[in-house]
Protein backbone atom coordinates (compact mmCIF):
# COMPACT_ATOMS: atom_id res chain seq x y z
CA UNK A 1 0.00 0.00 0.00
CA UNK A 2 1.15 3.49 -0.86
CA UNK A 3 0.80 6.53 0.78
CA UNK A 4 0.51 9.86 -1.01
CA UNK A 5 1.72 12.85 0.41
CA UNK A 6 -0.02 16.15 0.41
CA UNK A 7 2.41 18.76 -0.54
CA UNK A 8 0.39 21.81 -1.49
CA UNK A 9 1.17 24.47 0.42
CA UNK A 10 -1.64 26.94 1.62
CA UNK A 11 -0.82 30.53 1.08
CA UNK A 12 -3.93 32.01 1.74
CA UNK A 13 -3.54 34.93 4.79
CA UNK A 14 -6.80 34.13 7.01
CA UNK A 15 -8.61 37.29 7.31
CA UNK A 16 -11.59 36.56 9.23
CA UNK A 17 -10.44 38.71 12.47
CA UNK A 18 -9.50 41.80 10.25
CA UNK A 19 -12.47 43.24 10.88
CA UNK A 20 -11.98 43.23 14.05
CA UNK A 21 -8.82 44.27 14.43
CA UNK A 22 -9.70 46.77 12.35
CA UNK A 23 -12.57 48.40 14.75
CA UNK A 24 -10.47 48.47 17.69
CA UNK A 25 -7.90 50.34 16.63
CA UNK A 26 -10.57 53.01 15.05
CA UNK A 27 -12.41 52.87 18.97
CA UNK A 28 -8.65 53.11 19.97
CA UNK A 29 -8.17 56.63 18.06
CA UNK A 30 -11.20 57.95 18.73
CA UNK A 31 -10.85 57.49 22.63
CA UNK A 32 -7.50 58.57 22.30
CA UNK A 33 -7.37 61.74 19.94
CA UNK A 34 -7.51 65.56 21.62
CA UNK A 35 -9.73 67.96 19.73
CA UNK A 36 -7.72 71.20 19.89
CA UNK A 37 -10.52 73.97 21.00
CA UNK A 38 -9.86 77.60 20.11
CA UNK A 39 -8.29 79.20 22.76
CA UNK A 40 -7.69 82.46 21.93
CA UNK A 41 -6.79 85.48 24.22
CA UNK A 42 -7.33 85.77 27.89
CA UNK A 43 -10.14 87.92 28.41
CA UNK A 44 -13.58 88.73 30.06
CA UNK A 45 -16.62 88.86 27.55
CA UNK A 46 -19.19 91.61 28.31
CA UNK A 47 -22.31 90.46 29.28
CA UNK A 48 -25.80 90.66 28.05
CA UNK A 49 -29.28 89.97 28.96
CA UNK A 50 -30.28 88.48 25.25
CA UNK A 51 -28.11 86.44 23.59
CA UNK A 52 -28.11 84.63 19.67
CA UNK A 53 -26.08 81.84 18.72
CA UNK A 54 -24.39 81.50 15.34
CA UNK A 55 -25.74 79.42 12.86
CA UNK A 56 -22.65 77.95 11.75
CA UNK A 57 -19.11 77.50 13.39
CA UNK A 58 -18.04 76.32 9.70
CA UNK A 59 -18.06 79.76 8.28
CA UNK A 60 -17.08 81.57 11.59
CA UNK A 61 -13.69 83.43 11.89
CA UNK A 62 -12.75 84.57 15.57
CA UNK A 63 -10.84 87.89 16.61
CA UNK A 64 -9.89 88.64 20.24
CA UNK A 65 -9.46 92.00 21.57
CA UNK A 66 -7.45 91.89 24.62
CA UNK A 67 -7.73 94.59 27.25
CA UNK A 68 -3.78 95.16 26.57
CA UNK A 69 -4.59 95.86 23.36
CA UNK A 70 -3.79 92.92 21.17
CA UNK A 71 -5.22 91.15 18.63
CA UNK A 72 -5.61 87.33 17.80
CA UNK A 73 -7.26 85.83 14.78
CA UNK A 74 -6.60 82.18 14.23
CA UNK A 75 -3.88 81.92 17.16
CA UNK A 76 -1.43 84.07 15.90
CA UNK A 77 -0.86 87.82 17.08
CA UNK A 78 -1.06 90.66 14.46
CA UNK A 79 -1.29 94.69 14.15
CA UNK A 80 -4.82 96.69 13.51
CA UNK A 81 -2.73 97.40 10.22
CA UNK A 82 -3.06 93.49 9.40
CA UNK A 83 -6.39 92.83 9.67
CA UNK A 84 -7.75 94.35 6.40
CA UNK A 85 -5.40 91.87 4.52
CA UNK A 86 -5.92 88.85 6.39
CA UNK A 87 -9.68 89.11 6.46
CA UNK A 88 -10.07 90.20 3.23
CA UNK A 89 -8.42 86.23 1.96
CA UNK A 90 -9.87 84.93 4.60
CA UNK A 91 -13.88 86.52 2.68
CA UNK A 92 -12.15 85.37 -0.99
CA UNK A 93 -11.82 81.82 0.42
CA UNK A 94 -15.27 82.08 1.86
CA UNK A 95 -17.69 84.44 0.91
CA UNK A 96 -20.24 83.27 3.50
CA UNK A 97 -18.07 84.27 6.11
CA UNK A 98 -19.08 85.65 9.42
CA UNK A 99 -16.50 87.54 11.33
CA UNK A 100 -17.14 86.89 15.78
CA UNK A 101 -15.63 89.64 17.01
CA UNK A 102 -14.46 88.69 21.05
CA UNK A 103 -13.25 91.68 22.58
CA UNK A 104 -12.49 92.42 26.57
CA UNK A 105 -14.82 94.45 28.54
CA UNK A 106 -11.75 96.42 29.38
CA UNK A 107 -10.69 97.07 25.36
CA UNK A 108 -9.98 100.51 24.58
CA UNK A 109 -12.99 101.50 22.31
CA UNK A 110 -10.66 103.22 19.97
CA UNK A 111 -9.02 99.93 19.13
CA UNK A 112 -12.70 97.92 18.39
CA UNK A 113 -13.58 100.75 16.34
CA UNK A 114 -10.50 100.36 14.04
CA UNK A 115 -10.85 97.18 13.93
CA UNK A 116 -14.43 97.83 12.68
CA UNK A 117 -12.87 100.40 10.10
CA UNK A 118 -10.52 97.77 9.19
CA UNK A 119 -13.53 94.97 8.39
CA UNK A 120 -15.45 98.03 6.72
CA UNK A 121 -12.28 98.13 3.94
CA UNK A 122 -12.13 94.20 3.82
CA UNK A 123 -15.64 94.14 2.88
CA UNK A 124 -16.48 91.80 5.84
CA UNK A 125 -20.32 93.62 6.88
CA UNK A 126 -21.16 90.29 8.71
CA UNK A 127 -20.02 90.68 12.05
CA UNK A 128 -20.96 89.25 15.39
CA UNK A 129 -19.90 90.54 19.22
CA UNK A 130 -19.96 88.29 21.28
CA UNK A 131 -20.81 88.11 24.73
CA UNK A 132 -21.86 85.98 27.44
CA UNK A 133 -25.28 85.61 28.94
CA UNK A 134 -25.90 87.53 32.47
CA UNK A 135 -27.21 85.73 35.25
CA UNK A 136 -29.92 88.41 36.55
Amino acid sequence: MKFIRKTTLSSEIPTASMPDIIFMLLIFFMVTTVLREFSGLPIEIPKAKRIEKLKSKRHTSHIWISKEGLISIEDRLFNIENVRNIIYDKRVADPQIVISLKADESARMELVSGIHNELRKADALKLNYSTKTSLD
